[in-house]
């Protein structure tokens, strides 16, 4: 994930750290997380698919929803949602 480059829609990225406290920028470090977990979106998937980072970031797990379009990560959403949290321990067999 090293070589990924990410986009995002800049007047989204200020909606979601109004909204989330968590900036697209931040968002791109859960992709880092060797342990990361990607699963798709299938609420959100009609006209393309759309997918969740779920990562640790600082003491967190964050949720980014994203699309891949044209080798770009595009960020649309992100905050750190209990769900995701228990969707990545879930995943990697880690005991609360």
């Amino acid at each position: 994930m090293s070589k990924a480059t990410f986009d995002w829609d800049v007047p989204k990225n200020r909606e979601n750290v109004e909204k989330h406290g968590v900036s697209f920028n931040e968002a791109q470090r859960a992709f880092g997380d060797p342990k990361r977990v990607i699963a798709e979106d299938t609420a959100h998937s009609q006209s393309e698919k759309r997918y969740f980072c779920f990562g640790v970031v600082d003491d967190g797990v964050l949720t980014v929803r994203f699309t891949w379009r044209a080798n770009v990560i595009r960020i649309i959403g992100a905050g750190y949602w209990r769900k995701g949290k228990v969707i990545y321990e879930r995943e990697n067999q880690i005991q609360r």
